[in-house]
């Protein structure tokens, strides 16, 4: 939401003081022009890029329009649904989440929260941990193994962004084209009317306006705010990591979430008291049903 508001405002200000300037919007008005900078851009990034990363261009720009990914809710109930699997973990084993991790849709803990049943990525970065850890793998060494798997996401999420800048690079000197071409026809105009050559060159003059504002004004603000994406959803995946290791090394897990609450970025924190609040309240849902199964076994 808050890009389409930027965006209108790019628009807004720059048709407002055109109009003030007494501009003529109808001269503006170049599709021809449009055609050629925006055509030649495409082209560029398709010959550039292969499909993957052309897929991954095209969802990251509709994300740009969508919801946030990572607000503070997400980050509450992501904490909560681990806090409540470790606390599993230590009464009945690491053993215990075989189970949880190798079907997360079946799991009674994994399958509450929407976020790991929906991004396949962060599912999978935290399942094929645990099943290390599972395994026997130490903690020291399964956290350089988390690290590799983020350097390449983080890799492999910077490169649509990294395909976007360059087409947003590309699109000035593409308005100089579009701009030459234009002077081209001017040229082969000279002797006519003069209304008619200046409506010409005005056109041409266009195409080099329309270059630097899909730049600045449009596709390079785009790219930036997917690549703040990425490093959103880097931050989350450290948070996951921060408390799978502080827990696997012995912490309890009380303690190794308010560590991974540390490492959450600060616009999006939750304070201690909600995140502890958050936490209880799953613990004494958790432990409801075993203390009426030991009532039932004792009677």
């Amino acid at each position: 939401m808050v890009a389409i508001v930027g965006l209108l405002v790019v628009i807004g200000a720059i048709i407002g003081g055109y109009l003030m300037e007494h501009g003529n919007l109808k001269v503006l008005m170049q599709p021809a022009e449009l055609l050629i900078i925006g055509g030649a851009a495409s082209g560029t990034v398709l010959v550039a890029n292969p499909i993957h990363i052309l897929k991954k261009i095209a969802s990251g720009v509709a994300g740009v329009f969508g919801k946030p990914k990572f607000p503070q809710q997400v980050y509450l109930e992501s904490l909560k649904t681990v806090y409540d699997l470790f606390n599993k973990a230590r009464r009945e084993g690491l053993v215990s989440l075989e189970s949880d991790i190798e079907d997360p849709e079946k799991s009674p803990i994994l399958s509450k929260n929407p976020l790991f049943m929906s991004n396949h990525h962060i599912r999978d970065f935290f399942c094929d941990t645990m099943r290390m850890a599972v395994s026997g793998v130490e903690p020291f060494d399964l956290d350089q193994v988390l690290e590799v798997d983020m350097d390449v996401h983080h890799h492999e999420a910077s490169q649509p962004v990294a395909a976007l800048s360059s087409m947003a690079d590309s699109l000035p000197g593409l308005g100089i084209v579009a701009a030459v071409l234009g002077v081209v026809i001017t040229m082969g105009a000279l002797g006519g009317p003069p209304e008619e050559i200046g409506h010409k060159v005005a056109a041409a003059l266009v195409g080099t306006f329309l270059g630097i504002l899909l730049c600045y004004g449009f596709v390079g603000p785009l790219a930036a705010n997917m690549s703040k994406a990425a490093d959103e959803e880097r931050a989350y995946l450290q948070v996951l990591r921060v408390f799978t290791f502080s827990f696997l090394k012995g912490t309890a897990p009380i303690m190794a979430v308010e560590v991974a609450r540390r490492a959450i970025p600060g616009h999006v924190r939750p304070s201690f008291q909600e995140l502890e609040k958050a936490c209880r309240s799953s613990a004494s849902v958790a432990e409801a049903p075993a203390a009426e199964a030991t009532s039932a076994a004792s009677a």
